[in-house]
């Protein structure tokens, strides 16, 4: 692909619009110029403390002005951000550390037990809270003024289904056209306004602020999300769009009641997942206008989309895709399928990822003459809307959170009295899914102990919330886990308690 090359987003959107508000935060206000003079001083020190360009370099923080600050700081310095989830353990985390072969990590004293089990495991490692980076003193930084959109920007890790992350490659042209692709879908107005609740490490929050950039929009950052705070923002703050997933979006309504949003909202986007029709309809009648979208790290945010004039006559729709980008379904030969058959979706288009990070092999097999292959399975209607069957054949969303089974199945067999496991996801009114686990043991085990375990080596949402004690796993010749017995088994214990 030839090298194309444009200004460096922050320091061209400061030039544009030095005066516009730019990033909310707890009642400041930053104008694009002060976010760019913030975040050269921040790339300034952060040279200082000896980063330096072209490094991959971890950032550990919550949602917060200074979070937007540091990646801005980082886009300046052309330092590739390896963006971690804080909800992970320690050990989790330092998995994805020493893949991406990082050296710093940017962090704040809000993670301290978290950082110093990091530091106890990874010694050579430099950890930086953010804390004492502001106060650090500063160098003149060498700015990247223009940046090539082939270039990696950030590094998100993805569960892989064989339990072991992969760092997703997310280069800037990735970023851009993710956003151009979004405004072509959304369209774009002068008076909008994105709130951000959705974790800033997630692409979802990430590709927000990219948008903030490049629209030269503003954007209010809330450090958690809490429907009551959410529904007084929406009010006070003139917000135009939000970006939500289906748990997010249930506490909204149940708390509005009666009550409506602001004429001027106009974009509920709604990822990680199918709406209810329930929710759907109650959404229509408070004319809240919801957005299904169907994206992953790997298309960099959404890739297709769902208008609500379709929400319920495409019902289980995520829509069609975003003007940059294209998708098809194949059958296993690499066929195209024909309208209403079920196969792999595939992807392309230019905020499609190039690929993982030190995975060569697994990239060039994910990746064929331009498609990504999702490892999703659906379907095209005959008027081209795509409908997800199977989000990545096992992967559970739990309250937006993408949870590989095979992951925690990795955990649990690592218990010296555990022969083997298997995870499958259970409907939950609340989170949309919730893990539950199977387990052959060589003893008595004690659930509670179990739980306790996976505490320790997994993030709070990973955790099955129930365990079952069974004689066997049911595996196929393939000594592939037959998960649809796993639900048979289930659906036999909810009949006998039913009796």
């Amino acid at each position: 692909m030839a090298n194309q090359v444009m200004p460096n987003l922050l320091l061209k959107r400061a030039f544009l619009t030095p005066d516009r508000p730019a990033i909310q935060f707890k009642n400041k206000t930053y104008s694009f110029k002060e976010v760019y003079e913030k975040s050269y001083r921040i790339a300034g020190q952060l040279v200082q403390l000896g980063l330096i360009k072209g490094e991959y370099a971890g950032v550990l923080l919550s949602n917060h002005a200074d979070t937007a600050l540091i990646y801005l700081a980082f886009q300046l310095l052309d330092v590739k951000a390896v963006i971690l989830n804080n909800r992970l353990t320690a050990e989790e985390i330092v998995w994805q550390l020493n893949d991406s072969k990082t050296v710093h990590l940017i962090t704040e004293k809000a993670f301290t037990p978290k950082n110093e089990e990091i530091n106890n495991l990874l010694p050579k490692l430099t950890i930086i809270p953010k804390e004492e980076l502001f106060s650090a003193d500063f160098i003149q930084p060498m700015i990247t003024e223009e940046i090539n959109l082939n270039d990696v920007c950030t590094v998100m890790y993805t569960s892989g289904t064989t339990g072991h992350p992969k760092g997703v490659l997310q280069t800037y042209g990735n970023h851009w056209w993710s956003a151009v692709g979004s405004a072509l879908n959304l369209g774009l107005s002068e008076k909008d306004c994105w709130l951000c609740v959705v974790p800033m490490f997630h692409i979802s929050g990430y590709s927000i602020l990219i948008r903030s950039i490049v629209y030269g929009m503003r954007m209010v950052i809330h450090d958690n999300f809490n429907e009551q705070e959410v529904i007084e923002a929406i009010q006070s703050e003139k917000v135009t769009i939000m970006s939500v997933v289906s748990t997010m979006l249930i506490r909204i309504d149940a708390e509005l009641g009666d009550c409506r949003l602001p004429k001027e909202f106009r974009c509920m986007l709604l990822g990680g997942g199918p709406a209810s029709k329930t929710l759907l309809e109650n959404c229509m009648v408070k004319e809240i206008p919801v957005f299904q979208t169907y994206g992953m790290t790997e298309t960099a945010s959404q890739i297709v989309t769902l208008s609500p004039e379709y929400s319920l006559s495409k019902l289980g729709s995520a829509g069609k895709p975003l003007f940059p980008s294209q998708l098809k379904i194949i059958d296993p030969n690499g066929e195209e399928e024909s309208v209403k058959t079920a196969g792999e979706i595939i992807v392309k288009g230019p905020n499609v990822t190039i690929g993982y990070l030190n995975r060569e092999e697994e990239s060039s097999k994910k990746m064929v003459d331009g498609w990504f292959s999702t490892g999703d399975i659906g379907y095209i209607d005959e008027e081209g809307f795509l409908y997800v069957l199977d989000r990545r054949s096992d992967l559970i969303i739990s309250g937006g959170e993408n949870v590989y089974p095979a992951e925690i199945e990795g955990v649990l067999t690592s218990h010296p009295d555990i022969i083997d496991a298997g995870v499958i996801g259970l409907k939950d009114e609340e989170w949309g899914e919730v893990p539950i686990a199977f387990i052959s043991a060589k003893t008595e085990l004690n659930k509670d102990a179990i739980a306790a375990f996976c505490i320790q080596k997994l993030a709070k949402y990973k955790v099955p919330k129930q365990f079952f004690i069974i004689e066997q796993i049911p595996r196929n010749a393939a000594k592939k886990i037959l998960r649809r017995e796993l639900r048979q088994y289930l659906e036999e214990l909810k009949r006998q308690d039913c009796n």
